[in-house]
């Protein structure tokens, strides 16, 4: 928890910087950013041992599945392979992988961004089942298709008739029970088994008998419906009342198709006990075919049996999923029904786990590329088989090459053979400031661990052919051109203001103040380096450092202190001022949070002879900016006075002549810790030769030599406030308000504790 001096500590720092800005403001101190370029490289590289060093011998196909090998219960691990079957674990994406759209990223997504799975992951699911989870209502509904010529006509259709030419007419019937319909003229026609085709040609036939010289039209209105029954292993099994359209496909779908217990591959129609069509979906799937898929008549049954052999296939290939086998089934059959492998498949190397006899599990390892070879090696699955295909081995044959060139990156070799002086080439060549030295960084593995080596090698002769130095590269070779001595193309700094050039200036190493100073011609006749404001990059980058932890330890310590507050209340009344308290001490923190540091720090300016040699005659650093304004005739006041505000300078007026003139003191007014803001970002205390120096947090005397006086032009009279006598709710809403309005720097912070 903070203590009361702590708080004042804070206060008074607070209302310095924030008279310091104000001060700026009225003298008419404008600072512009300077241009900064910075540039950095960073490199990485590693080797990754080759794909195939095995700790042990690996069955092969034909010898595993001949001989039934059991699989023993200490088998060595092999590389990325657990011994064991490892539990299905759900694949997740790399987080600083960007995802598309549709949420997932894919597998050769990942390999391109160098985040391939280091295992395979086995959370796979039946192949085909989820086509049905959609719930029929995205589909047309079957009794708006039109009708086909094979249509066959049943009790319930609705016929719409129309003729015209020597008579015309129009007319709407229903097919009745016993199959006929009604005509006038014609009387009762029995139509039940015509195909709509026979139909029309029918009542042409019939109409014709009365009527010559006339066209007819024959649509058909509301179709009938019709029963069918689903059975066996469905997700919802039952008697479904369907349109009279509607195919095997359609009462899959309305049913919720086969089960995960249910065959994919040998749904049967049976009618009137007959077997009529056999549908296999994943040829429906998988190609498309739709051939076997009937149109379903009234009492059919659609009978889904149990399913069949399962296998599942997870890895490198396009679909992986768990694949019901239908006859007899190869690897390559398998492979084939998963899509092919992915363009990142290992062909070297494939792995299936195998239950035997129901009693214990084996894994066999295999070779995809001996299996193309020879195509009697191609082995027969089983159910329950899990086939592992893996990924190709994350090992490059790359180099990489920094330093000045014009082209610095990985670049692929041909370990051996490519030639120091082909990589120099293939990077664009070397630009004007390179070195002609070089530094070859190698890794070699032994068996005692990694062994890393440097060469030196001279640029000049590896690019005439010399072979000591024109060396052949390895893989993972690191190659560092090297610039020469000390190279810095040149550092920017900033003077504007009250100098004869103003500008942006190049400043070489080791330059100091008063010579920029002399570049840009001296001072003017106005400058009044009482303000020279003088900010630097890495000042600020430290200031906005030291603000961020400083509001992160006051969150800390305001919460807590907040917290233990409201839990110690006992009224309603207690309750509500100590919520208010907590939601102004949160608003000060965010504002805190929202400060942005600006780089200053005190500086005094003198004649350039004077200057020269002194302590702030320093050496400038990229990105420095310097500004002097024009005398300003004016001294500011601030804190607990009745009014706040601006008043001309005048040699014979004191700091109280100054309060007098602000309306004097409040009650709560700190008469005895009056300090003045001086204008270049320093505090003094009145009638004392000592000043604060922010720079350095301490306080010091007058440099230079030069006497300080009391009050200078720009000069700004702080009164702050007894904090003992100002409730802490009191001091937080002064607070913000002063934060709210003035941009602050925290350089000061750092010294509070």
């Amino acid at each position: 928890m903070m203590t009361m001096k702590q708080v004042l500590t804070i206060s008074l720092c607070i209302m310095v910087f924030a008279c310091n800005v104000y001060a700026q403001q009225v003298s008419g101190a404008s600072v512009a950013p300077s241009p900064q370029a910075q540039t950095g490289q960073s490199f990485q590289y590693g080797q990754t041992a080759p794909y195939g060093q095995q700790t042990m011998q690996q069955p092969s196909f034909q010898q595993g599945l001949q001989t039934g090998q059991q699989m023993p219960s200490q088998y060595p691990a092999q590389q990325g392979t657990p011994a064991a079957p490892e539990p299905a674990k759900t694949h997740q994406a790399t987080p600083d992988v960007q995802q598309p759209a549709s949420g997932t990223v894919s597998e050769f997504e990942q390999f391109i961004s160098g985040r391939t799975p280091t295992t395979i992951s086995t959370a796979i699911q039946q192949f085909g089942y989820n086509l049905f989870t959609r719930p029929p209502s995205t589909f047309a509904p079957v009794d708006k298709v039109p009708v086909g010529p094979d249509y066959v006509i049943g009790p319930g259709d609705e016929l719409r008739i129309t003729i015209w030419g020597n008579i015309e007419g129009q007319w709407t019937t229903i097919v009745d029970r016993d199959g006929n319909i009604t005509l006038p003229k014609v009387g009762i026609l029995g139509v039940t088994g015509l195909t709509f085709q026979e139909l029309k040609d029918t009542l042409h036939k019939q109409l014709a008998k009365y009527y010559t010289n006339f066209e007819m039209n024959v649509s058909m209105g509301n179709l009938r419906t019709i029963r069918v029954y689903l059975v066996g292993n469905a997700v919802r099994p039952g008697a479904y009342t369907i349109s009279s359209l509607s195919t095997l496909v359609n009462a899959l779908f309305e049913s919720g198709g086969p089960s995960k217990k249910g065959t994919m591959r040998d749904i049967q129609l049976k009618r009137r006990g007959k077997t009529v069509a056999r549908f296999d979906i994943y040829d429906f799937l998988l190609k498309g075919d739709k051939t076997r898929d009937i149109r379903l008549m009234p009492e059919d049954v659609i009978f889904i049996p149990s399913v069949g052999p399962l296998v599942a296939i997870a890895g490198n290939i396009k679909n992986p999923a768990i694949y019901e086998l239908k006859g007899e089934s190869k690897l390559s059959d398998v492979l084939s029904m998963a899509g092919g492998l992915t363009a990142t498949a290992f062909k070297g190397r494939v792995q299936v786990q195998r239950i035997e006899n129901h009693k214990f599990r084996t894994i066999f390892e295999g070779d995809l590329i001996d299996i193309d070879r020879h195509l009697e090696k191609d082995f027969v699955v089983q159910d329950g088989d899990l086939v592992k295909v893996f990924a190709v081995v994350d090992t490059k044959n790359t180099i990489m090459i920094s330093g000045p060139v014009a082209n610095p990156g990985e670049y692929g070799i041909t370990p051996g053979v490519t030639r120091i002086r082909d990589i120099i080439a293939l990077s664009g060549g070397t630009l004007y400031y390179a070195s002609k030295d070089a530094e070859l960084t190698r890794i070699k593995v032994t068996q005692s661990g990694p062994q890393t080596d440097r060469l030196s090698i001279d640029l000049s002769r590896a690019v005439q052919g010399d072979p000591q130095h024109n060396i052949t590269m390895e893989i993972n070779d690191y190659l560092f051109v090297r610039s020469v001595p000390e190279w810095d193309l040149y550092k920017t700094v900033t003077v504007g203001g009250e100098v004869k050039y103003p500008g942006v200036y190049t400043v070489q190493k080791g330059e100091r103040l008063s010579s920029l100073l002399e570049r840009a011609g001296g001072y003017t006749d106005k400058a009044y380096l009482r303000g020279a404001v003088f900010t630097r990059v890495r000042v600020r980058e430290l200031q906005q450092k030291n603000l961020e932890e400083v509001s992160v330890r006051l969150e800390r310590e305001l919460l807590s202190a907040g917290a233990s507050q409201m839990s110690a209340a006992i009224s309603r009344e207690e309750i509500e001022a100590k919520r208010a308290e907590y939601e102004q001490k949160q608003k000060f923190i965010d504002t805190l949070k929202r400060l942005k540091a600006t780089g200053r720090f005190t500086i005094r300016l003198a004649h350039l002879r004077l200057l020269k040699g002194s302590e702030y005659d320093i050496e400038l650093e990229e990105g420095d900016i310097l500004y002097i304004p024009s005398a300003i005739n004016v001294v500011n006041v601030a804190g607990s006075t009745m009014f706040q505000g601006s008043f001309l300078y005048s040699e014979n007026l004191s700091y109280k002549d100054y309060i007098e003139m602000s309306g004097g003191y409040t009650r709560n007014a700190d008469e005895s810790n009056v300090f003045i803001l001086k204008a270049d970002g320093s505090a003094m205390k009145p009638k004392s030769s000592i000043f604060w120096n922010s720079n350095r947090s301490r306080w010091e005397i007058a440099a230079l030599g030069e006497t300080v006086k009391e009050v200078e032009p720009g000069d700004t009279v702080v009164v702050p406030e007894k904090i003992e006598r100002v409730a802490w709710l009191r001091d937080i809403k002064d607070i913000t308000q002063i934060l709210a309005n003035v941009a602050l720097t925290a350089g000061v912070f750092k010294a509070l504790y």
